[in-house]
């Protein structure tokens, strides 16, 4: 039998009549099918109602996906967005502490653009609002851009950590390009986190939780969308899927995908 792997998804309104619905990127159901080898189950966004215990009970692995919609201020202490900054605070009831549960149980954890953020959030950590907003900082968000080769297109370089799960995948590369579609970046860094990649203007732009005992990943980019052309797209998925069949068998984290706190490095930006 396959894994399950459970897919966050976010409250959209869509369809000839405007009706509600919950929804997820096709993306992140291929790259399941294809590369994590899982069977993919949509996680809807509905708040108090969700049964944290039996998700974590069900499931072999959780991909916490990527939106438009931004995790509510309240849920770090920041002050209120702007008037017309999309939120979904019906998702955050459901990611933030299904993350946190997901963590202790080692299940495996890949966080992607808002899932990131939420990764972080959940840990204790917050976010710098709008980053377009702070000085020298490069443009993170193609997001509106018309032309979909642009908005999924590499966008800027990220320095990768010595000695770095990211660094491993990516065969040792210090420097690689990403794609950039977030509005949004860590501010305060949540303590279990440890920094894996970090933009030239100093926004982070991956984490991993440090002392997790399953693989806890997050990333700012979009892997999903590239992962059949670019080989670390590709390995991420591929090292989040052989951590979740390590965990079907009862197996420990294989030994490439463990990095010890002593083995940390600093980011090549550094």
């Amino acid at each position: 039998m396959k894994p399950l792997i459970g897919i966050t998804t976010c409250r959209k309104y869509f369809g000839p009549f405007d009706i509600e619905n919950h929804a997820a990127s096709d993306t992140y159901v291929k790259v399941t099918d294809r590369v994590v080898l899982g069977v993919p189950v949509l996680i809807p966004a509905n708040g108090e109602a969700v049964d944290v215990e039996t998700l974590i009970n069900r499931l072999d692995g959780l991909i916490l996906t990527g939106s438009q919609s931004n995790v509510s201020p309240g849920e770090y202490g920041g002050v209120p967005h702007l008037a017309g900054t999309p939120e979904d605070q019906m998702r955050d009831a459901v990611t933030l502490p299904l993350t946190r549960a997901a963590i202790a149980a080692s299940l495996p954890v890949l966080a992607i653009c808002r899932g990131f953020q939420e990764l972080n959030v959940a840990l204790g950590g917050s976010l710098h609002q709008r980053l377009r907003d702070l000085p020298a900082r490069l443009n993170h968000s193609n997001q509106d851009h018309a032309d979909i080769a642009i908005r999924r297109g590499k966008a800027h370089d990220v320095a990768l950590a010595d000695g770095g799960l990211l660094h491993r995948l990516a065969g040792g590369q210090q420097v690689i390009r990403v794609n950039s579609l977030h509005n949004q970046g860590i501010e305060r860094l949540a303590a279990p986190l440890s920094v894996e990649a970090m933009a030239p203007d100093g926004v982070i732009e991956a984490v991993r939780v440090t002392l997790a005992s399953g693989l806890a990943l997050g990333v700012q980019w979009h892997p999903e969308y590239d992962f059949e052309v670019d080989p670390l797209s590709r390995a991420i998925f591929m090292a989040f899927g052989r951590a979740v069949r390590a965990r079907v068998r009862g197996d420990g984290l294989p030994e490439d995908l463990r990095v010890l706190p002593c083995e940390q490095g600093r980011t090549a930006a550094e």
